[in-house]
């Protein structure tokens, strides 16, 4: 968590310790006797009031850091409608690295030596750093030469799934892991395949997964050794049936279409149960197999 924000979390209860031990004598319900009593409880109380607003400021009044990045390029429609819908979420800052070309199925490479950024926006203005590299490499560029230190890393969103037997030839997934390697929680997010992908759909969703994890990220509770991976449907018809948590797959098939009409149940991995209309989310371990079995 950020230091400045413990530090302040640290001043401001040793502040209110302070404050109480002063004016605990003058808190026992008795009626005040004196103007000059009156005057020095309602200073007290007034300070007391300074500081748990200074308190709430440091928890719950200091925006949100995430910062966004992709495998499709700065450019792709898919980061400009997430870091759309992140900028409407009360109490975030969004920073945006990005790739400056398409980078999907780069996995985890990340290049050797100086990394070339430059100033650039995403699709809808939002400004951004366009990095001349691998997905993987954004981060590097984030976290060692602009120096930021953000709350939450979120990857996205992605044309086309990333399930099972394909996560680790992903970018997406690729440069969400390399953020973990940083101690940084990560979410990857890919909207399925279809003529038009739905990102409206996976965005909605990722501001429903911030909402219910903003505690945890807050609190520095959220884990940090897996990476969290949403992959959403494009339904040609029908609507998402709902989200599953599910592990990665290790056999079938990755590419296959969602067939959101289904009324299949039981589904037990990513890849049967997107295929059968649901949102997935899996929890995705930090090396790839490859890396896990050398």
């Amino acid at each position: 968590m950020d230091t400045r924000r413990s530090t302040r979390l640290v001043a401001a209860a040793f502040a209110a310790s302070l404050v109480a031990a002063g004016c605990g004598s003058d808190d026992d319900g008795a009626v005040p006797q004196s103007g000059d009593r009156e005057t020095t409880t309602t200073e007290a109380t007034a300070t007391t009031e300074a500081v748990a607003a200074e308190g709430a400021g440091a928890t719950d009044g200091e925006a949100l850091q995430i910062l966004v990045t992709n495998d499709d390029g700065v450019a792709a429609e898919g980061i400009d409608v997430l870091v759309a819908a992140l900028t409407e979420v009360e109490g975030v800052e969004v920073t945006v690295v990005a790739p400056a070309e398409q980078q999907s199925g780069t996995g985890g490479n990340a290049t050797e030596g100086d990394l070339v950024s430059t100033p650039s926006e995403t699709a809808g203005g939002h400004e951004a750093t366009a990095v001349d590299g691998f997905p993987a490499d954004t981060i590097r560029v984030a976290f060692e030469d602009q120096g930021l230190t953000p709350d939450l890393v979120i990857s996205g969103i992605n044309e086309g799934q990333n399930l099972g037997p394909i996560i680790d030839v992903s970018g997406t997934v690729g440069a969400a892991r390399a953020a973990v390697r940083q101690g940084v929680p990560a979410l990857a997010v890919s909207q399925g395949a279809g003529d038009a992908p739905d990102y409206e759909a996976a965005a909605e969703l990722v501001v429903a997964w911030l909402e219910e994890n903003r505690g945890a990220v807050t609190a520095d509770e959220l884990a940090t050794d897996v990476v969290f991976s949403l992959n959403v449907p494009t339904c040609p018809t029908g609507e998402i049936r709902d989200t599953l948590e599910v592990p990665p797959a290790t056999a079938g098939d990755p590419l296959t279409a969602s067939d959101c009409a289904s009324t299949a149940e039981g589904l037990t991995d990513d890849v049967s149960a997107f295929a059968n209309g649901f949102a997935t989310l899996s929890e995705v371990p930090v090396e790839p197999a490859a890396a896990a079995a050398a």
